[in-house]
């Protein structure tokens, strides 16, 4: 028999419902031809990787010397570790080293990594909604409990709700910007604010929270909008991504961990998150890719398609008169349920949409019941082909609104 926590969360109403709608959409396209079914569920890279990814893709593959396929240390190459440390010090403003980094299987297994190195059972790990939905499960995994926090109507930080939530629980704050699901970058003076309330709260009860950034959609931002750094406003603050959105490599799996130098217990950091990399399975990054990305993190990306993707599906929305929030970055609009449909259970009207062969992702998964995602890191065909069926949905409603008059 499976473990009952597992079997609870497996067969719960709301596990994994974005890849369940992605699955769906699977079967949907088999049976009404792919161009039929407009798949907005998944945030799956459409762009390619850049032409520099390619090409070290195709060098690094020639190489056949005795041992290139080997193990290396755990935390991995020293030439991957330089590199993220190099990028690191770009996007901090502050210099990082080799010896503060951790080579992971992606941002995911980042994250648990960094649960298990600082989570004892009780802890807290408080985190501002609509947040990304396996946070829940990822905290779970090491006895700790998520504590949401509501953001303002903007889905800008709530400083002082994060500031009243904190305790002597708390083992850390998590933030993801641009955020996923709401494509919110959160102000650089929001960030100051945030690490000033951890920095007197610690003062205050003696036990200092880790601030966490999880990061994989930081290239990606529109409006000349920039992503604020938090080493230089917080010593104890870690760095959580992958290469999965920026370099269009979500099935490679490849990502890492900073923590910020000037942390107190560095050094004790990395060597927790480089044992919890080992006994967690992974034992270590991926080989073939540590050595891809070390070549081309910096490699030049145009993010333009996704911005012009972005501007196109608003527009659908507008004509459709769905409401949703302008996105500053990532790939996803964040849309409320519009108020035709007559109540704000999101996944009732996910579902309602999918007789107009469209798939969104609830969110309520995300911490933001009343509304639900769309991703447009899709085809432009997609979006334009979409307008007729976005347009019959809130047609219908309308029309059952007013035979309901």
């Amino acid at each position: 028999m499976i473990a009952p926590q597992i079997k609870e969360l497996i067969t719960s109403k709301g596990a994994s419902v974005i890849r369940k709608m992605f699955e769906e959409g699977i079967v949907l396209k088999k049976q009404h031809g792919e161009e039929n079914v407009f798949d907005f569920s998944l945030g799956n890279p459409d762009l390619d990787p850049p032409p520099e990814v390619e090409k070290a893709i195709q060098e690094i593959a020639a190489d056949t010397r005795h041992g290139v396929h080997g193990y290396m240390p755990n935390a991995g190459y020293l030439e991957a570790r330089e590199a993220m440390a190099e990028k690191t010090a770009l996007e901090q403003e502050m210099p990082c080293r080799a010896e503060n980094v951790v080579m992971t299987v992606g941002a995911a297994s980042a994250l648990n990594c960094v649960f298990k190195a600082i989570l004892s059972p009780g802890d807290e790990v408080l985190v501002p909604a609509p947040f990304f939905a396996e946070y829940r499960n990822y905290v779970r995994n090491y006895n700790g409990s998520l504590r949401e926090i509501k953001t303002k109507a903007d889905f800008s930080l709530d400083v002082d709700a994060i500031k009243n939530a904190l305790s002597e629980k708390t083992a850390a704050v998590l933030i993801n910007t641009p955020n996923n699901p709401t494509g919110k970058i959160y102000a650089e003076s929001d960030i100051i604010a945030l690490t000033d309330a951890l920095k007197a709260h610690a003062r205050h009860c003696g036990r200092k929270p880790y601030l966490i950034c999880d990061e994989p959609y930081r290239a990606i931002t529109y409006d000349e909008k920039t992503v604020s750094p938090v080493f230089k406003h917080y010593a104890d603050s870690v760095i959580v991504t992958s290469f999965a959105k920026n370099l269009s490599l979500p099935g490679e799996r490849i990502g890492y961990i900073a923590i910020n130098p000037e942390s107190d217990g560095a050094n004790e950091f990395i060597a927790a998150c480089t044992f919890s990399l080992r006994v967690l399975g992974c034992v270590n990054a991926p080989a073939f890719f540590q050595k891809v990305v070390a070549k081309t993190w910096n490699a030049p990306c145009d993010y333009s398609r996704y911005a012009k993707r972005r501007d196109m599906l608003m527009a659908v929305l507008d004509k459709a008169g769905i409401p949703y929030v302008r996105p500053e970055g990532a790939f996803y609009l964040f849309c409320k349920v519009p108020d035709a449909f007559g109540t704000d259970d999101d996944m009732a009207f996910c579902d309602y949409l999918k007789k107009f062969l469209i798939l969104s992702a609830p969110g309520t998964g995300f911490g933001g019941r009343g509304w639900f995602r769309l991703a447009y890191c899709v085809s432009e065909k997609t979006i334009v082909n979409s307008e007729k069926a976005f347009c019959a949905a809130m047609k219908e409603l309308s029309r059952s609104t007013a035979m309901e008059v």
